[in-house]
């Protein structure tokens, strides 16, 4: 029997089922785990996110340039511009041109993004630790073993499209 445009194709090759894609389940609980996180910071902080990311990463990293954020989590340029703008019109990021190159501008968490930051950490640490707890701690060392794995074949894969 031939799939039609109303129904699935039979044809294993051709049909996929999405709950059971890794790719899809790995963005679907992606999204249910920042979303989860949001809650905790969104209506406390006012920030997005994005916004979170670039705060997480320069508490961890700093001081980044705008394209540096953008390499470490993975977010686009539009993304982390708009990011970036927002929290330094909150006052949370300071912005320093380069000395050297007058294109790049620096990015610090401010006294007052590093409160934030340091507010949210304990808050998102707890929130990975529920997560965790279904999880007995030899499977959880096995889960890091297995996204440290995954993430570089993902790196390989894309450098060789």
């Amino acid at each position: 029997m031939a799939a039609t445009p109303d129904s699935p194709a039979t044809d294993d090759a051709q049909h996929i089922e999405l709950e059971r894609f890794l790719p899809y389940r790995i963005s679907v609980l992606s999204l249910a785990l920042s979303q989860s996180i949001a809650r905790l910071y969104s209506d406390r902080f006012g920030i997005s996110i994005p916004e979170w990311r670039a705060i997480a990463v320069l508490g961890s990293y700093q001081p980044l340039t705008a394209n540096e954020i953008c390499e470490r989590t993975s977010m686009d340029k539009v993304q982390v511009s708009r990011a970036v703008g927002r929290l330094v019109t909150a006052g949370m990021l300071l912005r320093q041109t380069d000395r050297n190159d007058r294109r790049r501008a620096n990015l610090r968490l401010s006294a007052r993004g590093l409160r934030v930051y340091r507010d949210i950490v304990p808050l998102a640490k707890e929130c990975e630790a529920r997560l965790l707890s279904a999880l007995a701690p030899a499977e959880q060392a096995e889960l890091d073993r297995l996204l440290h794995k995954l993430q570089a074949r993902a790196r390989d894969l894309c450098g060789e499209a």
